[in-house]
Parts: structure tokens; sequence; C-alpha cells
């Protein structure tokens, strides 16, 4: 299956596309802090879906998707962070937080989805 596909990698793509976004606005000082360890976590999200989709074995693929949902915490506590800092609103948190918890059903659900299907 091609990853471009998985609706999982596209909502992962799109919320990397977020941050980098949301992030443009933050202090100039954070470019190698907050602004460069939160587009990394978040980029990893669709990094680690897309290079898992075309590794040989079905454990191999789970082990990239465990990568991806350890970002995806990464990112939940960084927008956390960045909030309580003052450089994002309530309402831009409350978006990106929501696309996390969507990203984190869907990975969750996904993961089961494959270990059902190839009973590991």
């Amino acid at each position: 299956m091609r990853h471009e596909d998985l609706e999982i990698w596209k909502k992962g793509y799109v919320f990397a596309l977020s941050i980098y976004k949301v992030t443009n606005g933050f202090p100039r000082e954070e470019t190698y802090g907050l602004t460069s360890q939160l587009r990394r976590a978040a980029l990893s999200i669709p990094l680690n879906i897309a290079e898992g989709s075309v590794r040989s074995s079905t454990k191999d693929f789970l082990h990239f998707l465990n990568i991806a949902e350890g970002s995806l915490a990464e990112s939940y506590t960084l927008i956390k962070m960045a909030c309580d800092l003052g450089y994002l609103s309530a309402e831009k948190r409350e978006d990106l937080l929501n696309q996390v918890r969507v990203l984190h059903h869907m990975l969750n659900a996904f993961e089961a989805s494959i270990r059902r299907k190839s009973k590991l």
C-alpha cells in the first residue's frame, strides 16, 4: 500500500504543515530550540508512517508506527509548552491538540487493525 493512500499519513502530513505554519510566528530566539524541536517531532510522524509502509515486514511497519506515536506524544508536550510560554493562542493550541487527539486515535486503531490482520 502506498503511504499517500493512507488516511493516517494524510492527517500526519497536514499536522506537520500546521506546525510549520504556526512556528513561523515563534520568537527568533526559539529558532534552534522550541521551533526546531516541534517541527522535527511533527514532521517525524508522516515520515515514519511513510518509511514503515515500504518496509518488508509487518513487524517493521508496526515499529515505525510506534515511533510516529512517540513523536506525536513529543509534539503534544511541545505544543503545551509553546502555549504556556505565550507563543500560541488558546484557540490555536486547541486546534493543534485536537489534531493530536485525532492522530492518536487513528494511529492506535491502525496499529490494532494491522495486528489483527497479521495475528501479531
